[in-house]
């Protein structure tokens, strides 16, 4: 990899698009409901796919792994606000969703730096069986992740 652009690796491309599809989400959210959730839901699935890219392409950096998360906390947070103004007597309840987010992954991802390891995604699932799920079924990580950010009650919005 050395000498190569790692800003143009396909897995950062995927990135790139994934942030593309939630702009567009963003900007429907408050108007037209479906539309947002389709982009949102591309956005989503395409998180799927870059690391995928990443591994089988043997493309995986630090760049990437930081463009994956940041990409996820703030289209969680651009959701999250949005719903908040959606549900203004839920903004409390959204809020503290956002907060718990954001610590939540900060303390996973300090805590693997402190560790030493080589990825926040590297973590013993022999202990916790909720984790185990999340991380070795592809099915449970997605329907979680998109439960957890918002998009089954933004799909019920009008």
């Amino acid at each position: 990899m050395p000498g190569e652009n790692i800003f143009l690796f396909v897995p950062n491309l995927i990135g790139y698009a994934r942030i593309v599809f939630a702009i567009v989400s963003f900007y429907f959210m408050p108007c037209c409901p479906l539309t947002a959730s389709s982009f949102y839901l591309l956005s989503g699935l395409l998180d799927a796919f870059d690391g995928h890219a990443a591994r089988a392409l043997n493309q995986g950096t630090r760049f990437g792994a930081m463009l994956d998360m940041l990409t996820d906390r703030c289209s969680t947070m651009c959701l999250l606000v949005n719903l908040a103004l959606l549900y203004p007597r839920a903004t409390l309840l959204f809020q503290l969703s956002m907060s718990l987010d954001v610590a939540s992954h900060w303390l996973h991802l300090h805590s693997s730096v402190v560790r030493g390891s080589e990825s926040h995604k590297m973590i013993d699932l022999s202990g916790n069986p909720v984790l185990r799920l999340y991380y070795t079924s592809r099915l449970a990580l997605w329907v979680f992740s998109e439960w957890a950010s918002g998009s089954p009650p933004l799909s019920r919005c009008s």
